[in-house]
C-alpha cells in the first residue's frame, strides 16, 4: 500500500515537472514569437519601411550567445542531472537494503 502511494506520488511528481518545463518553455518563446517592427511615423510602409526593418532583422540575428557557451551550458546540465540520479539512486538502494536487514 505504501509502495503504491509512493509510485503515484512520484508519477504526479513527473506529470508536474513536465507541465511547469512545457510552461516556461512556451512562455519563453511566446513574446519572441508575436514581436512585431513598428510602424514608421507617417504611418506608410515604403521603401525606407523595409530597410529599416531589414536592419532591425539584422541586428536581432546577430545578438544572442555563442555557440560554445550553449554547449558548456548544456554538458554541466547534463552532468549535474546525471550526478544527482546516481545519488538519488544510491539513497533508493540504501534505503532498501536498510530496511531488508531490519527485517
Amino acid at each position: 500500500m505504501l509502495r503504491t502511494r509512493i509510485r503515484n506520488i512520484r508519477r504526479a511528481a513527473r506529470i508536474l515537472t513536465a507541465l511547469a518545463i512545457a510552461t516556461l518553455v512556451f512562455g519563453a518563446t511566446g513574446p519572441a514569437a508575436l514581436a512585431a517592427a513598428p510602424l514608421p511615423e507617417g504611418g506608410g510602409g515604403g521603401p525606407a519601411y523595409a530597410s529599416q526593418q531589414q536592419a532591425t532583422l539584422r541586428t536581432l540575428a546577430s545578438g544572442g550567445m555563442p555557440g560554445w557557451q550553449i554547449t558548456l551550458i548544456a554538458v554541466a546540465a547534463a552532468l549535474i542531472a546525471a550526478t544527482l540520479a546516481v545519488v538519488a539512486d544510491r539513497a533508493v538502494a540504501a534505503r532498501h537494503r536498510s530496511a531488508v536487514s531490519a527485517t
